[in-house]
């Protein structure tokens, strides 16, 4: 019996976290938290999933695909159904419906990888756990909430803990009922590589750039621009490049960024059309304004990088309620006109040395970190080190820890 106790002793702490592929900044976060906790100790293990398509390989990516049309080409239908969920807490039905459809298969996994606590940062999987939990699933639940407002379908009192971006959605969450110790403010999780400042002049010298005044263009989680704001937003910003470096980031969008390139205004040598990369990051330190749709993810590793930010075509819905938070603090504006641009391009030009103080200010102002996120986790780990967790299944081990 001692020995058994000793062995158990030390195990490695097993944190699953599930996110959802609608959007990349779920998952971004989930890597983010991963990587964050594996720093902190190496008495952790994780693993992140995005369950839909780890379930069905072939259908979620289709269904992936339609959200991506229906919030891209018919935004006004989104945002309709967001708002008409926006107080309304997923019923019993509806997260019947999801577990039946498309999550049967959750509880199985869970057995399988055991883990000691489930950090979900997508509402979907916490949803789904949630219902677990209720019909006698005994492992904590933490949910990561990754925008700057609260959604009716984060919130389920089979939820242990919220960890939540500012002290804003922590007063929602508590005024639609969810207890004060239930829930926590650590910002929301950027990868380590954004806490990190690079080399400018060995940055320039990997992608080829100048060292002159440098704007990002983002197109969103999936690298997506509309035809309407190709042929006036992007246009009007590579007329500027004669004096303005811009880094236009596409993404996994290789189709577009090919018919970007076969226009002679995206060929000059200051615009560069980037593809999918994983070093964002770099790009953000030589980067002196960021112009990008206002997902949580995004910018909050700009704010990790102090860039200041303009919002174009926010998505009604949680992107509208970001860009909100975001002009409040202070840290961008929507552009609301092509003069807008104009402004900001002729401050980078004639008041640089202002501009690159405001990005040590926005990054002196940040509060929180992805440590406050890990920290969170690993002290409820700490104090619930004897609370009783599923038993473990008596089946092979399929789904792997890495």
């Amino acid at each position: 019996m001692v020995l058994l106790r000793k062995v158990s002793s030390l195990r490695k702490k097993r944190i699953l976290l599930l996110s959802e592929g609608f959007g990349k900044g779920h998952t971004q976060a989930a890597h983010a938290l991963s990587v964050e906790l594996r720093q902190s100790s190496s008495e952790i293990i994780t693993r992140v999933i995005e369950l839909g398509a780890f379930l069905h390989p072939t259908l979620a990516p289709w269904i992936f695909s339609a959200y991506r049309r229906t919030v891209t080409s018919q935004p006004k239908l989104y945002g309709m159904l967001y708002r008409n969920q926006y107080e309304k807490s997923p019923n019993r039905v509806a997260a019947l419906f999801l577990h039946r459809i498309f999550y049967s298969q959750t509880k199985a996994i869970i057995k399988q990888l055991k883990p000691d606590i489930i950090v979900c940062t997508h509402p979907f999987p916490s949803i789904i756990v949630s219902r677990l939990k209720r019909a006698g699933l005994a492992v904590p639940l933490f949910t990561v909430i990754t925008d700057y407002d609260i959604h009716g379908t984060w919130i389920d009192p089979a939820v242990d803990k919220y960890l939540v971006s500012t002290p804003l959605v922590r007063e929602r969450l508590i005024a639609r009922g969810v207890p004060e110790t239930h829930v926590e403010v650590t910002g929301i999780p950027v990868h380590p590589n954004f806490r990190l400042e690079h080399s400018k002049e060995q940055i320039r010298q990997e992608f080829g750039l100048k060292a002159m005044p440098t704007v990002m263009v983002m197109g969103g989680g999936w690298g997506v621009f509309k035809k309407e704001e190709k042929e006036e937003l992007l246009t009007y910003l590579a007329s500027w490049s004669k004096d303005i470096q811009l880094l236009i980031c596409l993404g996994t969008n290789e189709k577009a960024r090919q018919q970007l390139l076969e226009e002679d205004v995206f060929r000059q040598p200051n615009v560069h059309l980037i593809g999918y990369t994983s070093e964002i990051n770099k790009l953000m330190d030589i980067s002196d304004l960021l112009i990008t749709k206002p997902g949580g993810m995004t910018c909050t590793e700009a704010m990790a990088k102090g860039i200041p930010m303009l919002f174009y075509s926010p998505i009604p819905g949680q992107e509208e309620k970001n860009c909100d938070y975001f002009q409040e603090q202070g840290y961008g504006q929507k552009i609301i006109s092509l003069e807008m641009i104009d402004h900001w391009f002729k401050l980078l030009l004639e008041q640089y040395p202002e501009l690159v103080k405001r990005r040590t200010d926005i990054r002196n102002h940040q509060k929180y970190t992805a440590q406050d996120c890990s920290a969170a986790i690993m002290q409820y780990l700490k104090l619930s080190e004897k609370r009783p967790y599923m038993q473990a299944s008596t089946t092979t081990t399929l789904i792997q820890w890495y």
